[in-house]
């Protein structure tokens, strides 16, 4: 099986797994930190005729991550593209399962197993957190309704503030977002890299949470030490 990701979630998954059979990456899947494959440029621009070269068996991509031209062009080559959509925590794990099986795994890893399992022992939060979680800046943008991300915050305590917003990725004036009054501001350090020098000063006065991106947007290994990892960031900053 020759396989070509289109999604570092979903690169870190396939590589953990069936070690040997990725061929092609993005540009953007930084892990495993080892990866040796071929590049085959980012999630939003692929290289069409790169990938065809590769001669992959099956191309995994995303239907929020990957354009849908990129990907109708590849199954008019008559390479077999299997899509996923991924807006909560069940869903990362029933979509996993699905990728690796179509990759070639014979049975369920170990480690989608215990990440599973780490997600379901969670208590309910003995208090819930109002948030608003900028993933740009310049302009700002925040997650609105329907994201993976949102539903990881909201199983630790966390109700983002534009959960009911019309659009998935809304851009809010950075006034509106300090009118809007949260709790807490939840900064990840992708897309955008949020640091402690670049995000928290635009909300004085305001708890702001520095959280791993790959923890908070991605579907894959990580997923295991995400409750442990995003919570303690959570706690550090409600303190």
């Amino acid at each position: 099986m020759r396989v070509v990701s289109l999604v570092p979630s979903l690169t870190e998954a396939v590589a953990v797994t069936l070690p040997g059979a990725l061929v092609g990456a993005t540009d953007w899947c930084s892990r495993p930190a080892d990866l040796d494959v071929v590049r085959v440029g980012g999630t939003k621009n692929p290289g069409i005729d790169g990938i065809l070269r590769l001669a992959p068996d099956l191309v995994v991509a995303n239907e929020e991550e990957n354009r849908a031209p990129d990907l109708a062009a590849l199954c008019a080559a008559g390479i077999e593209v299997l899509v996923t959509e991924v807006r909560d925590v069940p869903e990362a794990f029933r979509e996993l399962e699905r990728v690796l099986y179509a990759c070639g795994a014979g049975a369920r890893p170990r480690w989608l197993d215990e990440a599973e399992e780490a997600w379901a022992a969670l208590p309910v939060p003995d208090r819930r957190t109002t948030a608003v979680v900028p993933i740009w800046r310049r302009p700002w943008m925040v997650l609105g309704h329907d994201t993976f991300a949102g539903d990881v915050l909201a199983r630790l305590g966390v109700d983002n503030v534009y959960a009911r917003h019309a659009d998935r990725y809304p851009k809010i004036p950075v006034e509106e977002l300090r009118a809007a009054a949260p709790d807490l501001v939840v900064l990840p350090d992708e897309p955008y890299r949020f640091t402690a020098d670049d995000g928290p000063e635009a909300f004085e006065g305001v708890p702001c949470a520095l959280v791993d991106g790959r923890h908070l947007t991605w579907y894959g290994p990580s997923l295991g030490e995400a409750p442990r990892v995003i919570g303690a960031a959570l706690r550090a900053a409600r303190r």
